[in-house]
Protein backbone atom coordinates (compact mmCIF):
# COMPACT_ATOMS: atom_id res chain seq x y z
CA UNK A 1 0.00 0.00 0.00
CA UNK A 2 1.29 3.42 -0.98
CA UNK A 3 1.65 5.67 2.04
CA UNK A 4 2.88 9.24 2.38
CA UNK A 5 2.90 11.27 5.57
CA UNK A 6 4.01 14.85 5.93
CA UNK A 7 5.47 16.36 9.09
CA UNK A 8 7.18 19.51 10.26
CA UNK A 9 4.45 22.06 9.85
CA UNK A 10 3.72 24.72 12.41
CA UNK A 11 3.56 28.40 13.17
CA UNK A 12 6.40 30.61 12.00
CA UNK A 13 6.94 34.34 11.80
CA UNK A 14 7.30 36.16 8.47
CA UNK A 15 10.87 35.92 7.27
CA UNK A 16 11.40 32.68 9.13
CA UNK A 17 12.26 29.20 7.95
CA UNK A 18 10.72 25.76 8.25
CA UNK A 19 11.56 22.32 6.89
CA UNK A 20 8.87 19.82 6.00
CA UNK A 21 9.41 16.10 5.60
CA UNK A 22 7.41 13.40 3.84
CA UNK A 23 7.94 9.80 4.85
CA UNK A 24 6.90 7.30 2.20
CA UNK A 25 6.42 3.57 1.81
CA UNK A 26 4.84 1.07 -0.52
CA UNK A 27 6.44 2.17 -3.78
CA UNK A 28 9.96 2.42 -5.28
CA UNK A 29 10.67 5.95 -4.08
CA UNK A 30 14.06 6.24 -5.80
CA UNK A 31 12.48 5.74 -9.22
CA UNK A 32 9.47 8.02 -8.77
CA UNK A 33 9.26 11.74 -9.36
CA UNK A 34 7.83 13.62 -6.39
CA UNK A 35 6.24 16.98 -5.73
CA UNK A 36 5.10 19.32 -3.03
CA UNK A 37 1.69 20.93 -3.33
CA UNK A 38 -0.11 23.41 -1.12
CA UNK A 39 -3.63 24.65 -0.57
CA UNK A 40 -4.28 28.00 1.01
CA UNK A 41 -7.63 28.73 2.67
CA UNK A 42 -10.29 29.23 0.05
CA UNK A 43 -7.86 28.55 -2.79
CA UNK A 44 -7.33 25.72 -5.24
CA UNK A 45 -4.48 23.33 -4.66
CA UNK A 46 -1.20 24.61 -6.10
CA UNK A 47 1.79 22.60 -7.34
CA UNK A 48 4.91 24.34 -6.07
CA UNK A 49 7.91 22.11 -6.77
CA UNK A 50 8.85 18.83 -8.42
CA UNK A 51 11.81 16.52 -8.01
CA UNK A 52 12.89 14.38 -10.95
CA UNK A 53 14.67 11.12 -10.24
CA UNK A 54 17.94 12.26 -11.83
CA UNK A 55 18.31 15.42 -9.77
CA UNK A 56 16.48 18.00 -11.82
CA UNK A 57 14.03 20.18 -9.91
CA UNK A 58 11.37 22.62 -11.07
CA UNK A 59 9.84 25.38 -8.96
CA UNK A 60 6.74 27.49 -9.32
CA UNK A 61 7.55 31.20 -9.57
CA UNK A 62 5.80 31.80 -6.25
CA UNK A 63 8.45 29.83 -4.33
CA UNK A 64 11.52 29.86 -6.57
CA UNK A 65 14.58 31.13 -4.73
CA UNK A 66 12.96 30.65 -1.33
CA UNK A 67 12.06 26.95 -1.17
CA UNK A 68 14.34 23.96 -1.77
CA UNK A 69 13.21 20.40 -2.40
CA UNK A 70 15.45 17.46 -1.58
CA UNK A 71 15.11 13.74 -1.34
CA UNK A 72 16.80 10.97 0.62
CA UNK A 73 16.35 7.86 -1.47
CA UNK A 74 17.83 5.60 1.21
CA UNK A 75 15.26 6.76 3.76
CA UNK A 76 12.49 7.15 1.16
CA UNK A 77 11.89 10.65 2.43
CA UNK A 78 11.17 13.93 0.66
CA UNK A 79 11.99 17.29 2.22
CA UNK A 80 11.01 20.88 1.61
CA UNK A 81 13.14 23.61 3.14
CA UNK A 82 11.26 26.89 3.17
CA UNK A 83 12.90 30.22 3.91
CA UNK A 84 11.93 33.88 3.74
CA UNK A 85 8.41 32.78 4.53
CA UNK A 86 5.57 35.19 3.87
CA UNK A 87 2.03 35.33 5.16
CA UNK A 88 0.77 34.18 1.77
CA UNK A 89 2.72 30.94 2.20
CA UNK A 90 0.13 29.93 4.81
CA UNK A 91 -1.42 26.70 3.56
CA UNK A 92 -1.74 22.99 4.04
CA UNK A 93 1.30 21.41 2.39
CA UNK A 94 1.14 18.00 0.73
CA UNK A 95 3.71 15.69 -0.78
CA UNK A 96 2.59 13.71 -3.82
CA UNK A 97 3.83 11.21 -6.34
CA UNK A 98 4.47 12.78 -9.72
CA UNK A 99 6.99 15.44 -10.68
CA UNK A 100 4.89 17.97 -12.56
CA UNK A 101 1.59 19.77 -12.11
CA UNK A 102 0.15 17.50 -14.77
CA UNK A 103 1.36 14.25 -13.22
CA UNK A 104 0.03 15.10 -9.75
CA UNK A 105 -3.41 15.74 -11.26
CA UNK A 106 -3.66 12.22 -12.65
CA UNK A 107 -5.80 9.62 -10.82
CA UNK A 108 -2.71 7.48 -10.22
CA UNK A 109 -1.01 10.19 -8.16
CA UNK A 110 -1.06 9.71 -4.40
CA UNK A 111 -0.64 12.33 -1.71
CA UNK A 112 -0.41 12.46 2.03
CA UNK A 113 -2.90 13.99 4.48
CA UNK A 114 -0.96 17.25 4.61
CA UNK A 115 0.67 19.40 7.25
CA UNK A 116 -0.42 22.92 8.20
CA UNK A 117 2.02 25.80 7.83
CA UNK A 118 0.94 29.12 9.26
CA UNK A 119 3.04 32.23 8.71
CA UNK A 120 1.96 34.94 11.08
CA UNK A 121 3.55 37.35 13.40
Amino acid sequence: EVQLEESGGGLVQPGGSLTLSCATSGFPFATVGMSWLRQAPGQEIEWIVGSFIHGRTDYAPSVKGRFTISRDNDKKTLHLHMSSLRTDDTAVYYCATGKTSYEVSLPASRRGPGTQVTVSG
